[in-house]
């Protein structure tokens, strides 16, 4: 059931209780988006027409009820063979759990929790509804202490062929009017009787009549008195102990003539003026259902009148019942046989037949005897005490129960219940008693828990699987998730445990999944810089795809012609998934507009003879303050440094020598574009003469060509003395020295 949509509109969400004749569950509707609680018929009463009639018929009266004190009646229905009852949820406790923690209560709240019933009842009567049902279990208080009955009229509903089934009367025999223990018709006193015994147990916290069987209860109710409340409760106002006084008077004329009268009684109770009031009496004396002693009908009654004459009735007593009075009449109405002298008949005695009567009456008499002795072994039964049972298995509850010679009675009641073990006891009839050896006592055996099936979760998102089973009423804290790497969307649940279909209990079982946290991701590597295939190494070992579709090239005036330039969708040391597909874009060389130039430095040392430190840095097309390199050198030297330029930009060159600057050289790329393809600057040291700008004419460009040499410029050289980013093959353009090209 739970899961389940009834009517398409009430979604089942947990159970909340359940009787004999029904089972209680909270449920959410889906069209008004509230709580409510739904009450469903047993199965076993679903194909009684009658039972079924009435339990509709009083539902829809019960909905027509508006009270804040009784709860509201939504919708009745019936599914297939489900009938339920949609009615008004209350989130707290019924009356009859707080009498069990916390009884006896205050007289305040006792007084306040019996207003609000007989509210409720007022409102009912008024209506022409008799509850027939007031019990504590039927009683509910909400958090914020509101009183609400439930259950009107469903007690009604109740046919001969279901009592002994549910056990519905057993439950509320207590709870009995007189005139309902007789089977009479029933009235607004006895909903005023029933509140008298609860507002009896809510003050004394135990019940006015109580007995081993339904039947000794019933009976009590209509012949025994009840211990006063004050004796078993001292701290009782009177006043309020005459309300229960009256309302719990087995005649109905003696008792309140209407809640309203009562509901008064009860709202002037507790001032302080009736505090101490006396004690209530009544006229009768005694009710009239009550146990009385009968006179006995003396002998001489019967042996006063003469022995050969008719004798008048004694007269009888008005309490006497009319039966026995009847039978004295015809006693003392007989007279004694008249005997007839044989001799004067003329006619001899015989002898056979007056033995023969003599002897069967004394066979007769001993017969009569020897039976009443045999009846009276037979009733003159021991009594034993019954064992308790609860929390035992079955079968150990029938050998402690059969070895105290008591029988169980068949069959035992099964029903599940999730906070009792399977095939544990929770209830017997009699207990903590003694009882005639041979009695039946009757158990009830738990069924264990409600096992709901589960769903398969596999594909779900964790969050979906979490509420629903919070819904079936598993707790959260009963809920745990693995977080694993896989394919799987983030929050996605990869397993689960239990499997599905298998039967759990909701309450006890420890429900885990395996939740995908997304493909294992790993710092994206750099691959700026990088050759095709050293790339493709990279990203292999790092659990990456890179495939040729995927390499893309356009020109470049950073990175020579092969040489990775960017990497797409995943930057350096972004968090990538592991077999995530890379794309990279490879240099193919410089634009077609980008121009080459060599500036061909020489240099000498700062003093003739002696080693200094050479640092050539460049700017172009490919950056700002490039370093070229450093050199050691002893006597002049020339080396060639390859620049690119762009449209509309210039290069340049500047030389350090043992860490300070000593000349710059720059060209522009229109000046290219005029035929200059090479200049040349020359540094004399301080031995030779010459000063730093003796090249300053070097970029003339007479006697050289125009070419456009393309150079690789991360290409390393194999003479030593040549820089690493100069082109190899064209040092200087026409093979020629510095001084020559100048």
């Amino acid at each position: 059931m739970i899961g389940h949509q009834l009517g398409g509109r009430y979604e089942i969400l947990t159970r909340i209780g359940g009787g004999g004749m029904a089972l209680v569950y909270k449920a959410h509707d889906i069209l008004l988006n509230r709580n409510v609680a739904v009450k469903v018929l047993r199965q076993q009463f679903v194909h009684d027409e009658e039972f079924i009639r009435r339990f509709r018929r009083e539902a829809q009266s019960a909905a027509a009820l508006s009270h804040p004190n009784v709860v509201s009646i939504y919708d009745v229905g019936q599914e297939e063979d489900t009938h339920y009852i949609v009615m008004e949820y209350i989130e707290g406790h019924n009356l009859n759990e707080i009498i069990h923690e916390r009884a006896p209560l205050q007289a305040d709240e006792a007084v306040r929790i019996a207003v609000q019933i007989g509210d409720a009842l007022e409102h009912a009567h008024q209506n022409h509804i008799i509850h027939r049902d007031i019990k504590p279990h039927n009683i509910l208080i909400g958090k914020n202490g509101r009183v609400k009955v439930t259950d009107f009229g469903i007690a009604r509903a109740v046919t001969s062929s279901t009592i002994t089934q549910t056990g519905s009367v057993v439950g509320s025999v207590h709870y009995f009017s007189p005139e309902h223990a007789k089977g009479i018709s029933t009235g607004e006193k006895s909903d005023l009787y029933s509140l008298g015994i609860v507002l009896y147990q809510m003050l004394t916290g135990k019940l006015p009549f109580f007995g081993e069987s339904p039947i000794s209860v019933a009976l009590k109710h209509l012949q025994e008195e009840f211990e006063e409340p004050r004796k078993v409760n001292p701290h009782i106002p009177q006043s309020v102990e005459n309300v229960i006084l009256r309302a719990m008077r087995k005649n109905p004329n003696e008792r309140y003539q209407s809640a309203r009268e009562m509901l008064n009684d009860l709202d002037t109770c507790l001032k302080p003026s009736r505090l101490s009031e006396p004690k209530a009496t009544f006229t009768s004396g005694s009710d009239l259902d009550e146990t009385r002693v009968m006179p006995a009908i003396r002998g001489d009654m019967l042996n006063s009148a003469p022995q050969y004459e008719l004798t008048p009735v004694p007269p009888v007593e008005a309490s006497v019942p009319l039966e026995r009075a009847n039978k004295a009449t015809a006693a003392s109405s007989q007279t004694e046989p008249e005997w007839k002298d044989e001799k004067a008949s003329g006619k001899p005695k015989g002898w056979k037949r007056p033995t023969t009567i003599v002897a069967v009456t004394l066979v007769i008499l001993g017969l009569i005897i020897w039976g009443f002795f045999a009846l009276l072994n037979k009733l003159d039964v021991p009594e034993v005490d019954v064992p308790f049972v609860v929390g035992k298995q079955e079968d150990v509850a029938r050998t402690m129960l059969e070895e105290k010679g008591l029988r169980v009675k068949e069959p035992v009641i099964h029903e599940f219940m999730g906070d009792v073990p399977a095939g544990e006891v929770f209830a017997q009839d009699k207990a903590n008693m003694r009882v005639k050896e041979g009695s039946w006592i009757q158990l009830s055996v738990s069924d264990g828990a409600v096992l709901e099936k589960i769903t398969d979760y596999k594909g779900k998102q964790l969050q979906e699987a979490k509420d629903d089973l919070i819904a079936l009423g598993v707790p959260e804290d009963q809920i745990s998730a693995e977080q694993v790497f896989s394919d799987q969307d983030p929050g996605t649940i990869i397993s689960q445990t239990p499997e599905f279909g298998s039967e759990f209990d909701p309450k006890t079982a420890t429900v885990k999944f395996m939740v995908s946290k997304g493909r294992e991701t790993i710092p994206m590597p750099n691959l700026i810089g990088h050759t095709v295939a050293e790339a493709k190494d990279i990203v292999k070992s790092n659990g990456l795809v890179l495939q040729d579709d995927d390499i893309l090239e356009e020109p470049s005036y950073t990175q020579g012609k092969g040489f990775v330039i960017d990497q797409d969708q995943f930057k350096p040391n972004d968090p990538v998934p592991k077999g995530s597909k890379i794309t990279i874009t490879v240099s193919s060389g410089p634009p077609k507009d980008a121009k080459n130039h060599t500036f061909n430095v020489t240099i000498s040392p700062a003093e003739a003879g002696k080693t200094s430190e050479i640092r050539i840095v460049y700017s172009d097309a490919r950056g700002q303050d490039i370093e070229w390199g450093k050199r050691q050198i002893q006597d002049t030297q020339s080396f060639p440094v390859q620049v690119i330029l762009a449209p509309n930009t210039e290069a340049r060159v500047t030389v350090y020598r043992d860490g300070q600057f000593v000349d710059t050289r720059t060209i522009t790329y229109e000046e290219l574009a005029q035929g200059s393809n090479s200049s040349s600057l020359t540094i004399p040291g301080s031995g030779n003469g010459n000063n730093g700008n003796n090249g300053n004419n070097g970029n003339n460009g007479n006697g050289n060509t125009d070419t456009e040499t393309s150079t690789d410029p991360t290409e390393k050289t194999k003479n030593p003395d040549q820089p690493a980013n100069a082109d190899p093959t064209d040092s200087n353009d026409n093979g020629g020295t510095p001084d020559e090209q100048h």
